[in-house]
């Protein structure tokens, strides 16, 4: 319960990202599912001794006690969650992928539960591998962007008419897919009506399906992100064109 220093006891959390701060101490981003991102100073944390230095460890569920009423708050305690998990190889880099995607889009101590549940199932699917990497990364793009309020209309078109999976679209950001548009027309991706229905129903079986919503998410995101590209986004397109 919040105290007069808006203390936050046992709140459940993930770490995105570390980075040292002065001799001896860290600073954490954290995914909080009550508070969104935080930042939080870890005092102490690169000493040797220090009971948080082997625990702020990212993909790993957490419980974090802090308090203040400025943007960087204070560390206090962590503590382990339940199903510690290993990611390893390529599923190791998409997680990180996925936490450059939090700290580049989630704005700060703006919860979202239901991301925050999602997030956690999906370092579970790396973990296990129980999908293809490739489709649970299509899966987590598109849940981050609608979550954040970003529509991606996937039943019409923007003229109202339901998508036809026969039809040939371009899916422009920011208002969704055009049917009967040249390439040299727009900025848009080009996909069919099929790919659309497919990503509305969590089908990413098709071959097809595969490669076009992997352009439309990086179209998207792209434009979400500004100038600035992601650095886990490159290592993966390297690895396997994830």
């Amino acid at each position: 319960m919040a105290t007069t220093l808006n203390r936050q006891d046992h709140q459940p959390v993930y770490v995105l990202h570390t980075y040292p701060f002065k001799e001896t101490s860290l600073v954490a981003e954290l995914f909080s599912r009550d508070f969104g991102r935080m930042a939080v100073l870890a005092k102490g944390a690169r000493r040797p001794r220090s009971a948080m230095r082997g625990m702020l460890q990212a993909f790993q569920p957490l419980q974090a006690t802090w308090s203040g009423k400025s943007e960087l708050k204070n560390l206090h305690g962590m503590e382990w969650g339940e199903g510690l998990l290993l990611l390893q190889g390529e599923a190791l880099m998409c997680g990180f992928y996925l936490n450059e995607l939090l700290l580049r889009l989630l704005p700060r101590e703006d919860g979202h539960e239901a991301l925050f549940t999602y997030y956690s199932q999906t370092l579970r699917n790396l973990a296990h591998q129980a999908a293809p990497l490739a489709s649970t990364l299509r899966r987590f793009e598109l849940k981050l962007l609608q979550e954040l309020g970003y529509a991606l209309p996937l039943e019409q078109d923007v003229a109202g008419q339901e998508i036809a999976p026969d039809q040939s679209y371009y899916y422009l950001p920011e208002q969704g897919a055009v049917a009967g548009r040249s390439a040299a027309q727009t900025n848009g991706v080009q996909l069919s009506g099929a790919t659309l229905l497919d990503m509305l129903s969590d089908d990413y079986s098709n071959p097809q399906t595969q490669q076009q919503s992997k352009q439309l998410m990086r179209l998207l995101l792209a434009h979400y992100l500004g100038d600035k590209p992601l650095h886990t986004r490159q290592l993966l397109m390297d690895l396997q064109a994830l």
